[in-house]
């Protein structure tokens, strides 16, 4: 392990930790605006990854996944270092928006520029301050206003390295997902960095169950990577690793009236929601087209024609993918539902 690592121009040594506010442009006013970087380096060597949230700023669950990650116990034997951003897009956050107020999505401006655009910018800073320092990274993301993900883990799964991260993590969806131009997880992949998507819950919400799933997989990827030691034998979760998916669209507009949530297993033909009018009365129905596991769901009960409605992920053994998903919610929150 290099002994020296600097962000933001503060040295953090073996062994110490430090809260970092890493420079971003100013407000219209003057104020300056920061990225809040904390930075945790164990005694001993081993590799280093970050973890970060709120890329998009109206998805939150990440940002108290990375507090409970910071203040786990755990971490007191940490071997090698742990960079956790809280919130990357501070601007985001602060107007509970998705995007910077430019309007761009940060997650399509990587790598960045330190002369571009606001989320050029950002995007620069971020990869040459963070990313480019680390050898691992998890970015924690959700669905997008009125639409909720199952805990599932999006990443590059033909990768040797990438693939054993996923499996580590712990949550039974694994999707294989192809790299987008200017996203963070392409620019980390073209600096050599091992990284994991992981998408749980909505946006501009907390899902205690989502936020579990995350702290508990985040901790089993850093015993993975000999970061921690190993834990007790515990029941283990299999993954299983969906190689396509796709969404059901609304076949008309109206109200909605769900008959599937997230994690059901449904198989095709079946009848997921029924859509009436105003008066109550069914002028549609939306039925499923293949069987598969249900990874995404609209949750406003409104919806206009074609608008997407399921996110079902096709595998091969549906039946034990739902059964897993139960033992991951039994073992988190006994008693809740995705």
């Amino acid at each position: 392990m290099n002994t020296e690592l600097v962000i933001g121009g503060i040295a953090v040594a073996p062994g110490e930790s430090r809260q970092i506010d890493l420079p971003v442009v100013h407000l219209y006013t003057g104020t300056g605006m920061a990225i809040p970087v904390y930075v945790q380096r164990g005694k001993k060597p081993g590799p280093t990854i970050f973890v970060c949230a709120a890329l998009h700023g109206d998805e939150l669950n990440g940002i108290e996944i990375v507090s409970r990650l910071i203040g786990s116990r755990g971490l007191k034997s940490l071997r090698g270092t742990l960079i956790a951003v809280p919130v990357v897009n501070v601007y985001g956050v602060l107007e509970q928006s998705r995007y910077l107020p430019d309007r761009r999505d940060l997650n399509r401006s990587f790598p960045g520029s330190a002369k571009g655009s606001l989320a050029a910018r950002m995007a620069h800073v971020f990869l040459q301050e963070i990313v480019s320092k680390c050898d691992y990274g998890i970015d924690l993301h959700t669905g997008a206003e009125h639409r909720s993900n199952l805990p599932q883990i999006r990443a590059n799964l033909d990768d040797e390295k990438t693939n054993a991260m996923a499996r580590a993590f712990g949550v039974p969806v694994l999707l294989n997902s192809t790299l987008r131009d200017g996203s963070l997880r392409q620019a980390a992949a073209d600096l050599g960095t091992c990284i994991l998507l992981y998408e749980a819950g909505e946006a501009l919400r907390f899902d205690e169950l989502s936020i579990r799933a995350g702290v508990k997989g985040i901790m089993n990827v850093l015993r993975h990577l000999d970061m921690l030691p190993q834990g007790r034998g515990k029941r283990v979760v299999e993954p299983f690793a969906a190689r396509s998916s796709g969404w059901l669209r609304a076949t008309d507009s109206g109200i909605v009236k769900h008959r599937k949530a997230l994690g059901d297993h449904v198989i095709r033909g079946e009848l997921l929601a029924t859509i009436t009018n105003l008066y109550g009365q069914e002028i549609n129905r939306v039925v499923c087209n293949t069987d598969g596991i249900i990874i995404g769901r609209q949750t406003i009960p409104l919806v206009q024609e074609g608008e997407a409605m399921y996110h079902i992920a096709y595998f091969h053994e549906p039946h034990e993918v739902a059964e897993n998903l139960e033992i991951l919610q039994d073992s988190l929150l006994p008693d809740a539902n995705f």
